[in-house]
């Protein structure tokens, strides 16, 4: 391949990158190489994605809330952004996720931007893709506009990025089920960040209710698991935060505690510095890459960070996870959705999750949380394991019963079940097992036996 300069390659256009890149990889062999030379089970996964917007919240097209970002978006914010992760994690791979806006603004710091992002696809294997409405797009925008906008989006990113590129996934935060579909049949996209696990009475949309690792979606709601064929959308719908349970089972900052802390940087790095930042990222992620590997015999942990926001910790982030956990794979996150896609032909997972605090924060040290979750129910048992007190039920959200998303513009998408760990309502008070009903505690007999006594 003919070397040609930084300078040179930002003045290419997309039809010239792609006549002078002969001879690279291109993302789908890149991808095809992952998943010759190691499956998901063993396997320890960070996925971390990349937002670049215009504005804050741009909910619709031509629709803004928030602040005009466009001073905070410039080539050399993301030029340090992602030297930041490369110091960092070398070879590590991230999804780029550009709004409307970042697509379609003519200006030059996003048309240089956009050329940036396009090396990045080509340099390190990173994925470039869309993201509709700032992460709330279903609390905006009709299910229609929203599959016009992925199909007119997804032809752009492959114009900028050019070379037969096609995304394998695009981020999206909260996703609705006739969406879903609509990437996986229409636009043949079968990796979706859809969810925001536990989000609820924070930013612009409530989603609690679903699974927090990998999923087939129901056609009946995007937090639901497709229960059998006749309502399975072959769309993996992945988490956008990996969440600390404990902080998360509180109402948006209920108490003066952030229910979204985990490994996102608003609530560790910007809140407690970086030193207290990064010991919360890492409790967090050895929830999964301990405990949580030993019991699912795979991990995953996955982040987003707005390139608009300080990225003080992005190197250690990386560093001191790789360092911990030296086989850790950060792979983009069509990468990813397809290794689980390929080992999960259904339904047919059981997770597993064990927490105690780390005294930061939410995260309340004394207690200790359990999680399962399969395509049947989710269900989180809750005791203060200093005290050696009782196991109490906080959350049971059954999947096998009827669902329905809202049909008008709300920001109320969670699916509730019979107890839910935000406790907003009179019957999400606290019970034990043994006082749930017999047909419930049959059904999580059946999935987990070891919990009758």
């Amino acid at each position: 391949m003919k070397k040609i300069s930084r300078k040179q390659f930002i003045g290419l256009s997309a039809a010239s990158l792609a006549a002078t890149l002969v001879g690279v990889p291109a993302f789908g062999s890149i991808r095809n190489d992952l998943l010759k030379t190691g499956g998901l089970t063993g396997g320890r996964f960070l996925t971390f994605n990349a937002v670049i917007r215009v504005n804050q919240i741009e909910v619709t097209r031509n629709k803004n809330i928030g602040q005009d970002e466009r001073k905070l978006h410039t080539p050399e914010r993301v030029k340090e952004f992602r030297g930041a992760i490369e110091k960092g994690c070398p070879g590590a791979k991230i999804t780029w996720a550009l709004s409307w806006l970042a697509l379609h603004d003519e200006s030059k710091n996003y048309n240089e931007i956009r050329k940036l992002v396009t090396e990045y696809h080509f340099k390190y294997g990173d994925e470039v893709t869309f993201i509709p409405g700032a992460y709330f797009s279903n609390a905006y925008n009709t299910r229609e506009q929203i599959n016009l906008d992925l199909t007119e989006a997804l032809a752009k990113v492959s114009d900028i990025v050019g070379n037969g590129y096609r995304p394998k996934s695009i981020v999206a935060g909260f996703l609705a089920a006739e969406n879903l579909k609509y990437l996986a049949e229409k636009e043949n996209i079968h990796v979706c960040q859809g969810n925001i696990w536990s989000q609820y009475a924070i930013d612009m949309q409530d989603g609690d209710g679903s699974v927090s690792y990998p999923y087939y979606p129901s056609t009946e709601h995007f937090c639901k698991p497709a229960q059998g064929k006749n309502d399975f959308i072959d769309c993996v719908n992945l988490d956008g935060w990996t969440m600390d349970f404990l902080a998360a089972r509180r109402e948006g900052n209920k108490e003066g505690f952030n229910s979204r802390m985990g490994v996102g940087p608003i609530e560790t790095f910007m809140n407690y510095g970086e030193e207290t930042g990064l010991k919360e990222v890492l409790h967090t992620a050895s929830i999964h890459y301990d405990k949580g590997f030993e019991l699912n015999k795979f991990a995953w942990v996955t982040d987003c960070w707005e390139v608009s926001l300080p990225y003080t910790g992005l190197t250690s982030f990386f560093s001191a996870i790789k360092k911990r956990w030296p086989d850790v794979k950060v792979i983009t996150q069509g990468e990813f959705g397809l290794l689980w896609r390929k080992h999960f032909k259904q339904n047919d997972f059981n997770y597993r999750f064990v927490e105690k605090g780390s005294g930061i924060g939410g995260s309340d040290e004394n207690m200790e949380i359990r999680w399962f979750m399969n395509k049947d129910f989710r269900l989180a048992l809750l005791h203060d394991w200093k005290l050696k007190t009782e196991e109490q039920v906080i959350d049971f959200t059954r999947y096998d019963l009827k669902a329905e998303e809202p049909k008008e513009l709300t920001r109320s998408w969670s699916l509730m079940g019979k107890i839910n760990q935000k406790q907003t309502r009179a019957q999400d008070k606290p019970v034990s097992l043994n006082e749930l009903t017999d047909e419930d505690k049959n059904l999580i007999y059946k999935r987990i036996p070891e919990l009758h006594l």
